[in-house]
C-alpha cells in the first residue's frame, strides 16, 4: 500500500524527518498532482487554487502558530481541518521581544560594531548613549498569551505597562497590573510599544505613518507579531528622519527584505530572522504538534490542535 503523500515546502527540519519517520511520502512544494496532506514549514502561502489543485486533501499542518498565510475560510469551505501548534511558543517569543527592548534601548548591536572596529581607540562616557528600560513605560497591542509573557517580564523592571486589544483582558489587568488604554493613549505614553497581535485585515498595515507620528521621539518600536502589521516604508521615513529613537524587528514584510532595502542600511533599527519561537525546546515542540495534527487528519481523526 503507498504511503499517505504530503506536500511540503522542504527542505524541513531533522527534527519533523524524525518525528514523519518514514510513514508518509513527502513532495516538494512545486509538485503538480493530488496529495493527502500539506504540511507548512515556513510559512509559504496555501489557498483555494492550490487546495482544489492537490485534492482530495485531509488536513492542512502548520509548522507554527499564525495561520495568516493558510486561507482557512478556504479550507473550511471544503471541510479540510488546519492545524497549527497554540501555546507553546508563548514564552520564547516573549523572551525575544524583550531582548529586541533591551538591545534597541541600550543600543546592543550598535555597541557590539563599534567596540569591534578601528574606531574604538578610547572610552568615551559620552557617546552612545541609549534610553533606560527600567521605570519606563510599556504599550503592548495585543494582550494575547505573547502579550501576557511580556508584560511578566515588564514587572521584574519595574515598568508601567499600557496595553490595547479588542477587547479588556480582566486576568491581565488584575495579575499583572496592566493598565487598558485606547490605541492614541498608548501611543502617545509609551516608551517601548511592542506589536504582539495576530496579522489580519484589521491589523495589516496597523502602524503606519499616522500612528508613527503619534510616538515620542524617544520612542522605539518593537515587532514580533507579523511584518505586515507595520507599514515598512512609513517606518523606514521616520527611523531616517529619527522622529522615533529606534526600532527591533523580528519580522517584517516581505520576509526577508530585498538586500538593498533601505531600511537595512540604518544603524537605529534592529533586525532578526524571525527568531520569536527559535530556541531547541520549543522548536522540538513545535515539530511535535504539527506531527501530531498531521497524522491525526490522515487518520480521519480530530486535529488535536484545530484552528478550524
Amino acid at each position: 500500500m503507498p504511503l499517505p503523500r504530503v506536500l511540503a515546502d522542504l527542505p524541513v527540519s531533522s527534527v519533523v524527518l524524525e518525528l514523519i519517520g518514514g510513514r508518509v511520502e513527502l513532495v516538494p512544494w512545486d509538485f503538480s498532482g493530488p496529495v493527502d496532506a500539506i504540511y507548512t514549514y515556513g510559512h509559504p502561502t496555501v489557498d483555494g487554487a492550490m487546495m482544489d489543485r492537490h485534492a482530495p486533501l485531509k488536513v492542512i499542518s502548520n509548522f507554527g502558530v499564525g495561520v495568516d498565510h493558510i486561507d482557512v475560510k478556504a479550507a473550511t469551505a471544503r471541510n479540510i481541518p488546519v492545524g497549527n501548534t497554540p501555546g507553546i511558543l508563548d514564552g520564547a517569543t516573549a523572551d525575544l521581544a524583550f531582548a529586541l527592548i533591551l538591545a534597541a534601548g541600550r543600543r546592543v548591536v550598535e555597541g557590539d560594531r563599534y567596540a569591534r572596529g578601528p574606531s574604538f581607540t578610547r572610552y568615551d562616557p559620552s557617546y552612545m548613549l541609549g534610553r533606560e528600560v527600567h521605570s519606563s513605560t510599556l504599550g503592548i497591542f495585543g494582550m494575547g498569551r505573547i502579550g501576557r509573557q511580556v508584560a511578566m517580564r515588564a514587572r521584574g523592571f519595574g515598568m508601567k505597562v499600557l496595553y490595547h486589544n479588542r477587547n479588556r483582558n480582566d486576568e491581565a489587568e488584575i495579575t499583572l497590573g496592566a493598565r487598558y488604554v485606547t490605541r492614541d493613549e498608548l501611543l502617545a505614553a509609551a516608551d517601548y510599544v511592542v506589536l504582539t497581535l495576530p496579522l489580519t485585515p484589521e491589523t495589516r498595515g496597523m502602524i503606519g505613518r499616522a500612528e508613527l507620528a503619534q510616538m515620542k521621539p524617544t520612542a522605539t518600536l518593537v515587532n514580533v507579531a507579523r511584518g505586515a502589521v507595520v507599514d515598512k516604508e512609513a517606518l523606514t521615513e521616520a527611523l531616517a528622519a529619527k522622529r522615533i529613537f529606534a526600532a527591533a524587528l523580528d519580522v517584517t514584510d516581505p520576509e526577508p527584505l530585498p538586500r538593498d532595502h533601505p531600511l537595512l542600511k540604518l544603524e537605529n533599527v534592529i533586525i532578526t530572522p524571525h527568531l520569536g519561537s527559535a530556541t531547541e525546546e520549543t522548536r522540538r515542540r513545535m515539530a511535535e504538534l504539527s506531527i501530531e495534527n498531521l497524522f491525526a487528519g490522515l487518520e480521519g481523526e480530530p486535529l488535536p490542535y484545530r484552528v478550524s
